[in-house]
């Protein structure tokens, strides 16, 4: 757009200002030399000849187009030359000014420019008249009557590049005056050798009259010259600036400046007051309508010929082109001349068959002069370049676009969100922190292994808009995962982050409705801010991914990163190798923790439990090498490592006289492989232990995933005659009703529900329903931490049959379970062949 500060532009009326001094300094010269000379006027007949002879020399034979103006080389010093050496003075002033008047008149200028032309004519010749007067008087041919002419010459010269110049600064700016004194040397050097060969004529001339044929031939053949020059002139300045344009687009099209590059230079290639680009909307690219205008630095967002035009150009494909002698449609004539547009051409920009937009240049510079069919090819030329530019420029766009976003949900990507965060980071505020929100889709598997990929594509969608739309504007949402999306923004706390995360996972919780399917969707929401967790992207996005691991373990919650979750991280990492280690020598111990009937307290079996006492780390937590085997790809040793201790201890019992079932924890992961129910059908007879005496643990979100895949393994179990039972049942999303289309045969109530019964109607009504909806089922039920009277109490009122808890006994190895089976079991239940009961613990 054009800046504010610029000069105002005047119209050619203002003309005058020069017009009127120049028309005083004509009055002025003319009185002085008509009251100085002799014979002011007369030889009206050799006059008239020489006026013929301006009049055909004053035909343009190289146009120089300054901005808006356009400067003629002519050969008017010629016959002037004559006309100062043979007719009066105030005559040579009539014919010239004549001369100039029917010139202008015959290339329909604006009457004010008509004006200004006469009037410089007129200055110009009265001036150069009136130093021929002051002059001694010409006599013969010789050097003084060079000089005097020459001197005559320069001031019609001097007159007339003055005023044009003045004209030029006065109307459009000091640049337009200064680039006309740039063209001074080749129309001053043009007129110096008209003087020169108008005194040759003249000389000749005046030794025989016989020397006009001569002159006459050799005349044509120098027009022949100068035109040829000319035309050599405007092909060579065309091909030179048809290079720089190509150049300058090329190289434009990789800084992303092409419009500014291409219209600047077709505007100047065509000598057109206007050059516009049209690009249509495509894809994510709006709608582009550029001007570049010869007098405005930079560009204008409109355009003056009508839409039409343009429309009508990709409708037909072909060039629409308005002007005298290059009309193709008559049709916008009218509307053109309503714009003051004078001629103009519309080409259109070609990508293989399609039509991406238009190239037009309108307004030829220079009253005379319109386009021809000759620009019409040469701009077609340009048009073609430019459309591959374009069409590249785009490409390259593309490219770039694709490179930092995502293709499915159109957000930024990993690259992109990084680097915008590492910006963001060097921008320090002490009052705010950059936050960092990672939002992970829980169960994408489970939607896209049931209902599809498209399924899968159309959740990650409607998260990614409803996060774009939740976020706050300043926010930077993007994807940088399969299934996790990253918001970033400068926040004013911590505690401020969390609360705008919870918020976000709340309208991702709304109900997604596709086509008949109605579907909830959870997150697991991660928190992080610099500089409270680290000073570099980098760090910054590993440890909010930390938290949303973290997060995802307590389903629903939002979690904000503390360095605890970084220890346990790299602890994990570091036990990787040592688990491989440790399975080989058999470091892992296998505890038991018995389960115990609440009524009479006699022993019904016991649970199987991996422990590792690390010799560097000390005890490691079930949770942590179990995450370990899983992700290393051990998980399946470290099942059998269990199973076949529990079924060993389960064979030695019974050769005892102790029968005793075990029980096993199951990873959700075994559930998928196929070999492994065969892999316990040979164990079971490898031990000698009945299939009924085991019993496979399996926790809720591994058995109630949502699909029918763990149904086919575990059927598979059940046929073997193995018990199955539901771990941890109450911590998610399922329901008791979920269980009927199970083979399954327990539930075990989670312990978080069990021990808050004390304390919590809630958790003491979610436990009642549990007990008593599982009774219906036909299922066992097992309460987890059991560790006080008052817990069992309750238990035993709703008619919970199973409990395992400290209150019985923590896990135990297998020597101390001994030990404590010697303390605990009543001598005459082992007798008598019944289970084992255990004393009443005070």
């Amino acid at each position: 757009m054009i800046g504010r500060g610029q000069p105002r532009r005047r119209s050619s009326e203002d003309a005058w200002i020069i017009t009127a001094p120049l028309t005083l300094v004509a009055i002025f010269c003319a009185t002085i030399t008509g009251l100085v000379a002799p014979e002011p006027f007369g030889d009206w007949p050799e006059a008239a000849l020489l006026l013929v002879l301006m009049i055909a020399a004053g035909l343009p034979l190289l146009s120089l187009v300054v901005r808006r103006q356009t400067l003629g080389v002519t050969l008017t010093e010629l016959p002037l030359v004559l006309a100062l050496y043979f007719l009066p003075p105030l005559t040579v002033v009539v014919i010239y000014t004549l001369t100039s008047l029917i010139t202008h008149k015959r290339q329909r200028l604006s009457a004010p420019k008509v004006w200004f032309n006469v009037a410089r004519a007129a200055a110009g010749s009265s001036l150069a008249v009136l130093v021929l007067q002051a002059l001694p008087p010409i006599d013969g041919v010789g050097p003084r009557t060079w000089g005097s002419i020459f001197a005559a010459v320069s001031m019609v010269i001097l007159i007339s590049y003055a005023s044009v110049v003045g004209v030029h600064t006065l109307l459009h700016g000091w640049q337009t005056g200064r680039g006309a004194l740039r063209t001074a040397k080749p129309v001053l050097l043009t007129a110096v050798i008209n003087v020169s060969v108008g005194l040759i004529v003249l000389i000749l001339v005046r030794s025989t009259w016989w020397s006009l044929l001569l002159l006459a031939a050799l005349g044509v053949g120098l027009a022949l010259v100068y035109r040829a020059y000319s035309q050599f002139f405007r092909q060579h300045r065309t091909l030179t600036d048809l290079y720089a344009l190509t150049r300058a687009v090329v190289e434009s099209g990789q800084s992303g400046t092409l419009p500014d590059a291409l219209l600047g230079r077709v505007r100047a290639l065509m000598q057109a007051e206007y050059a516009t680009l049209w690009l249509p909307a495509q894809g994510r690219h709006p709608e582009a309508l550029l001007t570049a205008r010869v007098d405005d630095p930079g560009l204008l967002d409109l355009a003056h010929t009508p839409a039409a035009i343009r429309e009508r150009v990709r409708d037909s494909r072909r060039t629409v082109a308005v002007g005298r002698g290059v009309t193709t449609d008559e049709e916008f004539r009218a509307d053109l001349a309503g714009q003051r547009i004078k001629d103009a051409v519309v080409v259109p920009l070609r990508s293989g068959q399609v039509v991406i937009g238009t190239l037009e240049v309108a307004n030829r510079l220079g009253d005379g002069n319109n386009f021809t069919a000759t620009d019409i090819a040469i701009f077609e030329t340009v048009a073609a370049h430019a459309a591959v530019a374009l069409e590249n420029s785009r490409l390259v766009d593309r490219l770039r676009h694709d490179a930092y976003h995502d293709t499915l949900t159109k957000l930024p990507n990993r690259r992109r969100v990084t680097g915008a965060l590492e910006e963001s980071i060097k921008i320090g505020a002490p009052d705010e922190v950059v936050a960092l929100l990672l939002f992970d889709v829980d169960g994408l598997r489970q939607v896209n292994e049931s209902l599809g990929h498209a399924a899968g594509d159309k959740v990650l969608v409607e998260v990614a808009s409803r996060l774009r739309a939740s976020a706050p504007s300043s926010a930077l949402v993007g994807r940088i995962g399969g299934d996790e999306f990253l918001v970033t923004l400068r926040l004013e706390s911590p505690a401020a982050a969390l609360e705008l995360a919870s918020q976000l996972r709340d309208q991702i919780r709304d109900e997604m409705v596709f086509d008949a399917l109605t579907l909830v969707v959870d997150t697991a929401v991660g928190v992080a801010v610099h500089p409270d967790h680290g000073s570099d992207a980098a760090t910054l996005l590993l440890r909010v991914d930390l938290a949303t691991t973290a997060a995802k373990s307590v389903p629903g919650s939002v979690q904000l990163f503390n360095p605890g979750l970084e220890s346990r991280s790299l602890r994990r990492l570091g036990l990787a190798g040592d688990l491989h280690q440790a399975l080989d020598q058999g470091e892992l111990e296998v505890y038991f923790q018995p389960k115990v009937t609440l009524r009479d307290r006699r022993l019904v079996g016991v649970e199987c439990l991996a422990r590792w006492e690390h010799p560097t780390h000390g005890t490691v937590a079930p949770e942590d090498f179990v995450a370990v085997a899983e992700h290393t790809g051990q998980l399946s040793r470290l099942t059998e490592v269990v199973l076949r201790e529990g079924l060993r201890r389960s064979r030695d019992w019974a050769l005892a006289d102790q029968p005793l079932p075990i029980a096993v924890n199951l990873s959700a992961r075994t559930l998928v492989d196929q070999h492994f129910p065969d892999r316990v059908q040979e164990l079971l007879t490898e031990y000698k232990v009945p299939a009924q005496r085991l019993t496979l643990e399996i926790t809720e979100s591994g058995v109630l995933d949502g699909t029918d895949r763990p149904i086919p393994t575990l059927q598979r179990l059940r046929d073997l005659g193995v018990r199955l039972s539901v771990d941890d049942f109450g911590t998610g999303d399922s329901s008791l009703a979920h269980l009927r289309r199970l083979p399954v045969h327990e539930v075990k109530v989670d312990r978080s529900f069990v021990q808050g019964m004390a304390t919590d109607p809630g958790d003491l009504a979610i436990v009642n329903a549990v007990v008593t909806l599982s009774q219906q089922f036909g299922l066992a039920v097992v309460a987890e931490g059991v560790e006080s009277e008052l817990t069992l109490e309750l238990l035993q009122d709703i008619g919970c049959e199973i409990g395992q808890g400290f209150l019985f006994s923590r896990p135990l190895p297998y020597e101390r379970l001994a030990a404590w089976f010697g303390a605990q079991v009543e001598p005459e239940s082992i007798s008598s062949g019944e289970l084992p009961r255990l004393r009443v613990v005070p």
